[in-house]
């Protein structure tokens, strides 16, 4: 069976507002207030510990276990504002189930923490579109090694050789070489398409063109 696969923050759903908002959080628990804004939203997509880094780093020396110790804290104010910024991108559902409908199965591979992806996704309406949805810690290690990415195409019954990616950043076109799989990278998303500087198979500017873009890719 034909699969694609998405990525969930940047390429389903733009995450960054409550993302920020959480490290924010850890920031202002320490009494340094907000140090990041939405400027700084393709930060937010590369995960919480990248936020921790950033904001630690406009003030100065910092080291591991700075981040070490506040990243569980991020992840208790994520998981508390989970969804009050948070939006689908425009077309995101119509095209999962215009997949569906045309015969592909469709999961997620994330590297948000599975219980927070299970979450964020039940309660933007979408869990029940897909068949399977693996998160950083569902295995032992998380994208762009091959495993989570095999994972979510065999759990939905597909063949890896007939599967592609739908991502946003680097990971995701690591993780499509890592594979040998073809990568569509959205062009919707931070970067905008400064993204093709990675060299994807395809790039993605609406989900509107993504049952043919599969369709092609995965003849």
């Amino acid at each position: 069976m034909r699969t694609v696969v998405f990525d969930l923050d940047g390429t389903l759903a733009d995450t960054s507002g409550d993302l920020l908002a959480a490290a924010n959080a850890c920031f202002r628990g320490l009494g340094h207030g907000d140090l990041l804004g939405p400027g700084d939203a393709l930060c937010a997509f590369h995960g919480g510990r990248a936020m921790l880094r950033l904001g630690f780093s406009r003030l100065g020396a910092f080291d591991d276990a700075m981040i070490d110790a506040q990243y569980p804290v991020l992840l208790d104010a994520y998981a508390q504002a989970i969804d009050v910024h948070t939006t689908l991108y425009p077309g995101a559902v119509a095209a999962v189930e215009a997949l569906r409908r045309n015969g592909f199965a469709v999961s997620i591979c994330t590297n948000k923490p599975e219980g927070l992806a299970e979450e964020l996704t039940l309660r933007l309406g979408i869990r029940g579109l897909f068949g399977a949805l693996i998160g950083a810690d569902t295995l032992p290690t998380r994208k762009p090694d091959p495993a989570p990415y095999i994972a979510a195409v065999e759990q939905v019954g597909g063949i890896v050789g007939r599967s592609m990616l739908i991502g946003d950043t680097d990971t995701d076109r690591k993780t499509g070489l890592a594979v040998g799989v073809p990568v569509a990278l959205v062009t919707f998303g931070p970067e905008g398409r400064s993204i093709e500087r990675l060299a994807p198979e395809a790039l993605l500017d609406h989900f509107d063109d993504l049952p043919e873009l599969a369709a092609r890719m995965l003849r």
